[in-house]
């Protein structure tokens, strides 16, 4: 009798006793089990780790938007399609003479007949100018001849240059000047060799006073040209004695002796070797 209400006691003392401790048939409570407190924290602490989102990536601020105090200091391009200093490529980069501009060449084209006929008379007119300076630079002998040419007097003289021989005769006239039949400007088309031809009777006077006549052969027109002056000249040391001091003086009675020189045997031209092979 006295272990009934000690039983009862103990039931009201324990609540939930009966869902903590198995029946006395041994089957389990009727209540779900609770989780133990480690399998929580584990599944917690694999939880954050695989679906933590990352930080999102802050946009760079371009240079531009930077603020006002930072860009003062920069120098800014002095006009807007320049670039600036910083994207303008450095000097040691780049080769020597880049900055330079390039120069065109025309290409080489043919000179047509007209082109032709004027260089050609340039080159004449420059000559000429020439043959001009180089006349002017000595003074004449005399400012008129000295003597008179007879009517019918006829002096002859030879003159020589290189392969050219000229017979010369004057005469008394008005200053005609023949070569081989042609007046002197139809026989020599260029102005410095009419002037060599005529330097002798420039320089004595008789050019207005004589007239001379000439037959020359041999040689080119530049040679024959100073055949002719070489036989004016000594025509008119006949005519005048006192005119030899002043003509020999100038050069026009010596014979220029230039000449081409002979080719030699082994050589391509009178001096120009073939090119050495030492192998």
């Amino acid at each position: 009798m006295t272990d009934e209400p000690s039983n009862g006691a103990a039931d009201e003392a324990v609540p939930g006793a009966e869902g903590a401790a198995p029946d006395a048939a041994g089957e389990p409570s009727a209540e779900p089990e609770q989780p133990t407190p480690e399998q929580p924290e584990a599944e917690t602490s694999e939880q954050p780790e695989a679906e933590q989102p990352e930080p999102p990536e802050q946009p760079e601020q371009p240079e531009a938007e930077q603020p006002e105090e930072e860009g003062a200091g920069q120098p800014e391009p002095d006009q807007p399609g320049e670039a600036s200093p910083a994207e303008r490529p450095k000097a040691k980069d780049q080769p020597p003479g880049a900055e330079l501009e390039p120069i065109a060449i025309e290409p080489e084209r043919e000179l047509s007949a007209e082109e032709r006929a004027r260089l050609e008379a340039e080159e004449e007119e420059r000559a000429r100018l020439e043959a001009a300076a180089e006349a002017g630079d000595e003074p004449v002998a005399r400012s008129g001849p000295q003597v008179a040419v007879p009517a019918d007097a006829r002096i002859q003289a030879t003159g020589k240059r290189k392969s050219s021989i000229a017979r010369v005769i004057l005469r008394a006239g008005d200053g005609g000047f023949e070569v081989n039949g042609h007046r002197l400007d139809e026989y020599f088309p260029r102005q410095n060799l009419r002037t060599v031809a005529r330097q002798p009777l420039l320089t004595a006077g008789y050019e207005s006073t004589v007239d001379v006549s000439v037959r020359v052969h041999g040689g080119g027109i530049s040679g024959q040209a100073g055949a002719v002056r070489h036989g004016v000249a000594r025509a008119l040391c006949e005519i005048d004695p006192e005119l030899r001091p002043e003509l020999k003086r100038r050069g026009l009675l010596t014979r220029d002796a230039r000449k081409k020189e002979r080719r030699k045997a082994g050589l391509k031209k009178a001096r120009k070797r073939p090119q050495f092979s030492k192998r």
